[in-house]
This record gives C-alpha cells, structure tokens and sequence, in this order.
C-alpha cells in the first residue's frame, strides 16, 4: 500500500503543549526599569593598533559618547571601567582617566564610577616564565 492510504494509528491524541522559555522574557534593548545601555566606545573601536587602545589619543576619540549622549537630551552618566583583567592587569590604562577627563570637560554629569574588571579567584600561570618578560 502507498503511504496516503494508511490510516491514523488509534491510541491517545496528542495535545498541544505550549513551550515555556526560561530566558530572558525582555525583548533586547527594550527599556526595564528606566535602565538601559544606549551607546559603549572603546578605544579599540577608533584605532587599528592594538597598542594604540588605551592611549590618550583612542579616549579622546570616544568623545563621541558624549555626543551620542548630548542627541538624546542626556546630561549625567554612571560609568563603567574595565581592565584587562584575569591574570594580567588589573589597573585600567592611561586612557581611562583621559577619557572620564573628557566626558566632564564636555559638559556631562557623572554619577558613580565602577570597576568592573574580571578579577580570578585563582588564576593560572601569567605569561613571562620565571623570570620575566626579556627586555
């Protein structure tokens, strides 16, 4: 016989379940709680160097925060500052306080200031060896 002439097996019918999901019940970058992230620069977004990324130079350049910040009516910002982290440094760069320097100069308002840099609670081996990164 061909497959169409079968007849539906007897037994229990199947009752549409419906699929709980245990995600996140958000739809992104919908506004909860009057708390959202609208604009994040980095220094490595405006220079092609990887060395160039926390210089004086890449901070001035994400100036364009504020800017951003300035279009949508926003005068005070809470900031987040972030290391390297892991098992290497754990002290933002040269370019994070340059960058905070620039967002007051050009008018906004700063909240509060965190550090949120990945700090290990046991870290493995830092690269160097025994005895240090050769100069």
């Amino acid at each position: 016989r061909r497959h169409a002439e079968i007849a539906p097996r007897k037994g229990k019918e199947k009752k549409e379940e419906q699929v709980i999901g245990l995600g996140p019940q958000v739809a992104e970058g919908e506004n909860v709680l009057g708390v959202y992230s609208i604009c994040r620069v980095t220094g490595g977004m405006k220079v092609k160097a990887d060395r160039d990324e926390s210089l004086h130079y890449a901070a001035l350049l994400a100036a364009d925060v504020a800017q951003r910040c300035k279009e949508l009516g926003i005068t005070a910002l809470h900031i987040k500052l972030r290391a390297t982290g892991g098992n290497r440094t754990n002290t933002p760069g040269p370019g994070a306080q340059s960058a905070l320097r620039t967002l007051a100069r050009l008018g906004m308002k700063i909240g509060w200031i965190e550090d949120v840099t990945p700090i290990p609670s046991d870290s493995t081996h830092r690269k160097g060896g025994r005895r240090g990164c050769p100069l």
